[in-house]
């Protein structure tokens, strides 16, 4: 692994040397998501799929630290030896799917709602900063609060501040059941049911609603112990999905396999959970109202005005051509001034993937 971080490191030296712009991939699942850099074809590719290899990992301390070319499935494949997982069930989008690129970009899964985002796991991170060193942020202890907590600001950043080497994550234990019911109702009972559920000590770790032919599902998930379920499903109601059924039905919604992310285009909105219905087209909601997906083909302005008129955002996520519409909802002037002078700590010279968070820089 040594002579393949050297290489690294000598690719980075280079392309600064040559004043390139650099650009970050792994398995190569996520190329879709993002700002299109405009540079692209004039920049220096950094494949970092052969850093890989788990670092370090301990199942009673709840923590693991792997390579960012290690593959997502070797990882989740290790912790099922011990019954444990990535309790934010990061997006694979296909076997080449590599942790550096789930942290990268940030994306959690169904179970976010219950578990939080991948961010809220991220214990400690390696960069490769514009100069060839090697910066470490954070550790491996749940605690640590030496210095700013950079790590987290890392998780999303789309390898705008350099490439992530190695990562640190908190996991979780696997739940002692499952169980999914469905129901049949209409978006707004949907949506009263998720608000209903949210002041409610329910175990449920995953929720979607959708209208499929004209008849609104929604389905809930439960994990926990069977007593828990028991009483859950009281509350619930409706129909026990089979476990096989269930299954695939959550991971089509974790890997985007569901037909309803093939249409073009695709946003997500990020509102908060308490959000009336929109009204936009169809619709299909998680996490108890907090993450919907629309595609329609409506005016980006239309989708963001009603995303922000709710205290959310909208990103089109999946598209033919965004050149010209940005792909990410604008952010705060603060937000935005505290990403530059970040990126100007970490990459003065601008060279990693510009314009692929914000096509500024």
């Amino acid at each position: 692994m040594d002579f393949v971080l050297s290489e690294m490191v000598d690719q980075v030296m280079t392309a600064r040397a040559s004043q390139r712009p650099v650009y970050i991939q792994g398995g190569g699942t996520k190329r879709f998501y993002g700002e299109s850099p405009p540079g692209a074809s004039n920049g220096a590719l950094l494949d970092v799929s052969a850093f890989r290899g788990v670092v370090n990992y301990q199942p009673s301390e709840l923590v693991v630290t792997a390579r960012a070319g290690t593959p997502l499935a070797e990882i989740e494949a290790l912790l099922a030896s011990n019954r444990q997982m990535l309790a934010f069930e990061p997006p694979r989008f296909g076997p080449a799917s590599t942790i550096g690129g789930c942290v990268a970009a940030g994306l959690s899964g169904p179970r976010r709602m219950l578990a939080g985002a991948l961010r809220d796991f991220v214990l400690g991170t390696t960069l490769l900063d514009a100069s060839g060193t090697l910066l470490r942020f954070g550790g491996e202890v749940m605690k640590n609060v030496a210095g700013y907590d950079i790590s987290r600001l890392l998780a999303g950043s789309m390898g705008i501040f350099g490439p992530l080497l190695e990562i640190s994550l908190k996991v979780a234990p696997m739940p002692l059941a499952e169980e999914t019911w469905v129901l049949e109702l209409d978006e707004a009972e949907a949506l009263r049911r998720f608000n209903a559920w949210r002041s409610q000590p329910l175990p449920i770790s995953a929720s979607s609603w959708q209208s499929d032919g004209g008849i609104g599902l929604l389905r809930v998930r439960m994990s926990g112990s069977q007593p828990a379920l028991e009483s859950a499903r009281r509350k619930v109601g409706g129909e026990r999905a089979g476990a096989a059924q269930a299954a695939a039905h959550w991971d089509s919604l974790r890997d985007q396999t569901h037909p309803f992310f093939q249409a073009r285009p695709l946003w997500r909105l990020a509102l908060p959970p308490a959000a009336p219905a929109l009204g936009l087209g169809d619709t299909l909601i998680e996490w108890n109202g907090g993450q919907r997906w629309l595609t329609e083909e409506t005016e980006a302005d239309i989708v963001r005005m009603a995303a922000s008129r709710h205290g959310g955002h909208a990103t089109l996520f999946r598209h033919d051509n965004a050149a010209a519409v940005p792909v990410f909802h604008p952010v705060a002037a603060g937000v935005r001034a505290i990403s530059q002078r970040l990126k100007q700590e970490l990459d003065p010279t601008g060279m990693f993937n510009p314009g692929r968070l914000f096509r500024e820089f």
